[in-house]
């Protein structure tokens, strides 16, 4: 045990401790005393001089729990979430139920967003109580940390969220949703999409709101916009937040949507004077009467793989230029959605899919 011992007297003894035993020596005098690990792998290497009392260092116990660092995640310090998406589109879901205050606040919703430092998703999506009559309230931040009134493939998430939440699975359900752009009513069908009643559109230019001047009634439809030295006719449609829909520049041919660079040309629509409030933009490309393909710079999140409000928008254009009918497939990065635009109540139904992606903790 001992490689090298010169004294004449040493004594031993343990001492209990919470951290670790402790080894007491006590000697007279002696040049060296080293013990080693070969026989006792609880003792490490330990090198006394002579005239000193120490502590060894018995390794630490292993000491058995029934707990693990997972079941840390029930604190207040931990938001528990879902994350979905709407053909590409994604979203953080969280439970407020319980409260009217968010649980995020903007801030924390920009690093919650962050697809390098966070969770990742355009936008975090809280399911708060109703209010004014309806079932629940739906508020979202982008991932910019702004608040948009209302969000199309969000809608659909969260009601498929409602769904899971209330254990509504297979079941055919409808329910009223508050939003800041007014009643929703989304259903969900028995094949897992969901159908959304989104309302009316708004066309009055200052209700968009948009700056341009109507020249169709009230409504903003085919106007010109000069965008960076080029023109392009846009028609401007609120499903309750801003869009601002373009099949083309003035004289130009008709769109190539893939080959826009959306990073470019986007933020220079969506920061135009004429827009007050900022503008989401949609880029059309009609390959028939009933169907449509769109790309969209979102306003606060960016180019994304779908935009449920977006989508609808293009469809009321379409039909206002003459362009299309009012039942129409719109054709996403993501996928196509069903859109019509029905004539008899004015209401726009989309109709698309919501998946689960996965569900998490996280520290805020």
């Amino acid at each position: 045990m001992a490689e090298t011992i010169t004294a004449a007297t040493i004594s031993l003894s343990l001492k209990s401790s919470t951290r670790h035993s402790q080894l007491l020596l006590s000697f007279t005098s002696f040049p060296v005393l080293r013990f080693n690990s070969l026989n006792n792998p609880n003792f490490r290497s330990l090198v006394v001089s002579s005239s000193m009392s120490i502590e060894s260092t018995a390794a630490p116990q292993k000491t058995s729990s029934k707990t693990s660092f997972l079941d840390h995640r029930e604190g207040s310090r931990f938001l528990h979430f879902v994350k979905y998406h709407g053909l590409g589109n994604d979203f953080i879901l969280v439970d407020n139920r319980d409260s009217s205050e968010a649980k995020v606040t903007p801030e924390q919703a920009v690093k919650l967003c962050d697809r390098n430092f966070g969770i990742g998703a355009d936008g975090v999506i809280f399911a708060l109580p109703g209010i004014n009559g309806t079932d629940y309230t739906m508020r979202i931040f982008n991932s910019d940390g702004s608040e948009p009134e209302m969000c199309g493939n969000g809608v659909r998430c969260f009601a498929r969220f409602i769904a899971e939440l209330e254990n509504l699975h297979g079941k055919k359900q409808s329910f009223t949703v508050h939003t800041g752009a007014g009643l929703i009513v989304p259903e969900i069908q028995e094949d897992g999409q969901v159908k959304v009643d989104m309302g009316e559109p708004v066309l009055k230019a200052a209700d968009v709101p948009t700056k341009l001047a109507a020249n169709k009634h009230d409504a903003v439809v085919k106007s010109e916009l000069a965008v960076d030295g080029v023109t392009w006719n846009v028609t401007c449609v609120s499903m309750g937040n801003p869009h601002c829909v373009t099949f083309g520049t003035k004289g130009g041919e008709d769109l190539q949507v893939d080959a826009l660079n959306l990073a470019q040309i986007g933020p220079n629509f969506e920061h135009h004077d004429v827009f007050p409030a900022r503008t989401n933009t949609e880029f059309v490309q009609v390959y028939s009467p009933s169907h449509l393909k769109m790309r969209v710079w979102e306003r606060g999140a960016g180019a994304t793989l779908a935009c449920g409000t977006g989508a609808c928008a293009t469809v009321v254009a379409a039909v206002l230029e003459g362009r299309a009918g009012r039942k129409c497939t719109v054709d996403l990065p993501g996928g196509p959605l069903e859109i019509e635009w029905r004539e008899e109540d004015n209401h726009v139904y989309m109709t698309g899919p919501a998946e689960v992606v996965f569900y998490g903790s996280v520290p805020l």
